[in-house]
């Protein structure tokens, strides 16, 4: 298949094309994507040299699917250009996450909800994934009444600059700021932007693309989003209160068949997931799994995964896999 990566150069569009090669994805023709000062750029994949095209080229040239990771704006203006040459789009942008023409997928729930009509699919913010993983069988089995979200996002969610700001911390210096305070040895509790009830945009899409993936609007959902001094992987503790009484093990057992999920939950030996051991892993890592005793039918536990692969580019490209499967 012909294939384009829009934004190859930026943290998550190469790590879809490690994602790509690691599964062997079936390309004839890469198009590595970005914008013009990356123009003529050459980035290695397969064992060759591509060169960086541009937006119009990339369109000229009709690829079946384009994995977008650009920015809302670009994803706005050039994804429905892409869909009318016949090219399926699969956004990692918030662009079209709320649409309601649009499907936001991730595989393991409502990939099968996907059709040959499809021509622009989101891709779920990286916290939003991790969890919604975790709470599907959750969800179907008992009902989800209510979920209070905290997540410890790291920096790498924010992309390079971030990454820049963290580590010129480190060693001292004083390097361009991307947040608005420190972030080595520090966490903000800010991601996103301040709307006019104090919620951030990071935590809304938390509310918003929960409902829309489990296909649920009553869900009643809460979230603080903290960003943490972490290179790499997303952290979440989600407490979960069900419509229905659960058992603890029955939970552990279905979080274990889970597709995408690893139960790491041994209190006795210290084994519980974490940030540091999730980078580089396309899991979904489930631990603390215990009951809230404060409330009825409740349970807490604590979500971990790699932002920039479960999170983004590996789920991206499940979801390619399944347009492949559609459209041959």
């Amino acid at each position: 298949m012909k294939i384009a990566i829009v934004g190859a150069t930026g943290l998550v569009g190469s790590v879809m094309m490690r994602v790509l090669a690691e599964r062997s994805f079936p390309i004839t023709e890469l198009l590595l994507v970005a914008s013009e000062r990356s123009l003529g750029k050459e980035i290695t994949f397969g064992g060759r040299k591509h060169q960086v095209v541009g937006l119009e080229a990339a369109v000229a040239a009709k690829p079946d699917i384009a994995l977008f990771s650009a920015g809302g704006a670009t994803s706005k203006e050039w994804a429905p250009k892409f869909a009318d040459a016949g090219t399926v789009v699969i956004d990692n942008s918030s662009a079209w996450r709320m649409d309601e023409h649009i499907k936001l997928v991730v595989p393991e729930i409502n990939g099968d909800q996907l059709t040959a009509a499809d021509k622009i699919i989101a891709n779920p913010n990286c916290s939003t994934i991790q969890m919604v993983l975790a709470l599907r069988d959750i969800h179907r089995n008992f009902g989800i009444k209510r979920l209070v979200i905290s997540t410890y996002q790291s920096v790498s969610g924010t992309g390079v600059a971030a990454l820049e700001q963290l580590d010129g911390e480190r060693k001292g210096e004083k390097p361009a700021m991307v947040y608005p305070y420190p972030i080595d040895m520090n966490c903000l509790p800010h991601g996103g932007d301040f709307d006019e009830d104090g919620n951030t945009s990071e935590e809304m899409k938390l509310v918003n693309e929960t409902r829309k993936i489990l296909g649920d609007p009553s869900i009643q959902v809460t979230a603080t989003v903290v960003r943490v001094p972490v290179k790499g992987g997303h952290s979440e503790a989600v407490n979960v209160e069900t419509r229905k009484p659960f058992e603890l093990d029955a939970v552990r057992k279905m979080l274990a068949q889970t597709p995408g999920i690893k139960v790491q939950d041994l209190p006795d030996t210290n084994t519980y997931p974490m940030p540091l051991y999730a980078e580089g892993k396309d899991e979904v890592f489930v631990g603390r799994i215990r009951r809230d005793t404060s409330r009825p039918n409740a349970l807490n536990m604590w979500v971990v995964a790699d932002n920039l692969r479960k999170g983004a580019a590996t789920n991206a490209v499940q979801i390619a896999e399944r347009v492949k499967d559609i459209i041959g």
